[in-house]
């Protein structure tokens, strides 16, 4: 169909066409650039027409829009900033990491879905390559396409290559500061895939119908965030593990202060001590319930209150006869609940007798370890005391049966993804220390702050340098988030203008 000659006529830039498309509606007639000539022998020479640069709407020409981040696809004029910008706040490190054991592509990668998930835990592989294109995670790792098909494949090849799993572990062994602790402890997982050899059918297991597996993790007491891990068949209680875990990851107290296995009421001190024969140096932190051992000791008489922690906590260090410590701690205020309940159930019972209850009040808060290392109260208080953080963390980034992957739920995939749930649950744990040492946590849950962040969107021609509180680039962001960017170190606060008035002066006399 020919073009209209006043649409043919309109002014347009200079080597262009205009193209009829045949159907009604503002883009029906293109400009096309006319790029070149293509000489067929024995033919008239024929154009040749480019790209679409725009289109003659109401008789005039009207360029393509386009916004200087489309130079490389159709990517959005704002994204989500806030919680991406925090998270890489905290990663640089782990990304250095990895671009030393894997090739950028992948490195970028497993940076990108392990950032996606500190965001949103469950989030699906169908919804994975959304969340992505819509935040600043897709300008920190450019070019990425995400299926359920290429994620299980990356896990599979990650899962497959320990060789770099245990480089990168190394890696984080290495720079701990030899003068923190480290704590191995461990976590039980599920699994509902057929043909993962690591799961096999614990007693509880075989009760839920469910396949399980345990992973062994160290954390740096002091910061309080996983150095390295490790997964193992079944529920774990087997020293062999824990032996090999620590020989796997060469931890030694060449590479730090103390390496302390946490034992628990399924993994007792008797079979820690075949894991401490494999692996000198590596100490062992075990509770004890012998009320007899207790008073024999005197753990009673304690001989201080713990500084630097918020509890009110009394302790007790007491080295035995066996050449190990004990480690007594009361606490103030679940002493008064413990008291408070058991005063309660005497009344409602009417069965309250004197003698029996000022026996069981000795140990109202009170718990006590042993250990074979001579530790600071502290650091054994905390040791036992902050475990449940670390697992915590360890729970959010259960299981990938979220991303409905069903076909590769074997054993190199569910290592492949375990890793990359380590990885999230680093930052993780480095964004908790953030919002406490910001006191934000005073204010808000995590899941609340992470909300707050999320809604701070930036305009995607933005400088990536640090952002100034609402300068032009920022997208409908509330002063209530401002100021949680702010406190994050994720935006620099306005300068105040100076004034100009004059500073009255005091009167004399």
């Amino acid at each position: 169909m020919p073009v209209p000659p006043e649409i043919r006529s309109a002014e347009r830039p200079r080597n262009t066409i205009v193209e009829d498309r045949g159907k009604d509606g503002p883009k029906r007639y293109a400009v096309r650039e006319r790029s070149s000539i293509k000489y067929i022998p024995g033919k008239n020479p024929q154009p040749h027409n480019g790209k679409v640069i725009g289109h003659i709407i109401n008789g005039k020409y009207v360029p393509l829009v386009k916004s200087q981040t489309q130079e490389d696809g159709d990517k959005p004029d704002m994204l989500s900033y806030g919680s991406s910008s925090l998270i890489k706040s905290v990663s640089d490190d782990l990304l250095e990491n990895l671009l030393k054991v894997y090739d950028p592509v992948k490195a970028y990668k497993i940076m990108a879905i392990a950032s996606l998930k500190v965001m949103h835990p469950a989030i699906t592989a169908k919804r994975i390559s959304a969340v992505y294109n819509m935040t600043f995670i897709s300008v920190y790792y450019p070019r990425i396409s995400f299926s359920q098909k290429s994620l299980g494949a990356l896990y599979d090849e990650i899962g497959a290559d320990i060789g770099k799993l245990n480089a990168f572990f190394k890696q984080r062994i290495k720079s701990a500061s030899p003068e923190h602790h480290l704590a191995i402890d461990s976590i039980l997982k599920h699994n509902s895939g057929i043909v993962n050899d690591l799961s096999s059918y614990s007693c509880k297991a075989k009760k839920n119908e469910v396949r399980e597996f345990s992973e062994i993790y160290a954390y740096d007491l002091e910061l309080m965030e996983p150095v390295c891990a490790e997964m193992f068949s079944g529920d774990c209680r087997d020293p062999s593990s824990y032996a090999s875990f620590i020989k796997d990851n060469d931890i030694n107290p060449g590479t730090i202060n103390s390496g302390i296995i946490l034992a628990n009421k399924g993994f007792t001190y008797h079979q820690i001590r075949d894991a401490l024969k494999i692996c000198p140096g590596i100490h062992f932190l075990a509770p004890i319930k012998s009320n007899k051992r207790i008073a024999n000791n005197s753990m009673l008489e304690f001989q201080g209150v713990l500084d630097g922690i918020s509890e009110n906590i009394r302790y007790c260090k007491k080295k035995i006869k066996n050449g190990n410590y004990l480690y007594a701690f009361r606490d103030a205020d679940l002493a008064a609940q413990e008291e408070t309940a058991k005063l309660i159930e005497a009344r409602n019972n009417k069965d309250y007798n004197d003698k029996s209850f000022s026996e069981k009040e000795k140990t109202f808060g009170l718990t006590v370890w042993e250990s074979d290392s001579d530790l600071d109260p502290l650091i054994a208080y905390k040791t036992y005391a902050e475990r449940w953080l670390p697992e915590l963390i360890f729970k959010r980034y259960n299981s990938d049966e979220c991303l409905e992957l069903p076909d590769n739920q074997g054993t190199f995939s569910i290592t492949g993804s375990e890793f990359v749930n380590f990885i999230s649950a680093v930052i993780t744990a480095r964004i908790l220390k953030k919002f406490e040492n910001t006191g934000l946590l005073k204010e808000l849950s995590f899941a609340d702050i992470m909300d707050d962040l999320a809604s701070a969107w930036r305009k995607t021609n933005a400088p990536l340098t640090l952002p100034n509180t609402k300068d032009a680039y920022w997208v409908h962001t509330s002063d209530e988030v401002f100021a949680e960017l702010e406190k994050l170190g994720l935006s620099k606060p306005q300068s105040k203008p100076v004034s100009n008035k004059p500073v009255p002066q005091k009167k004399s006399g």
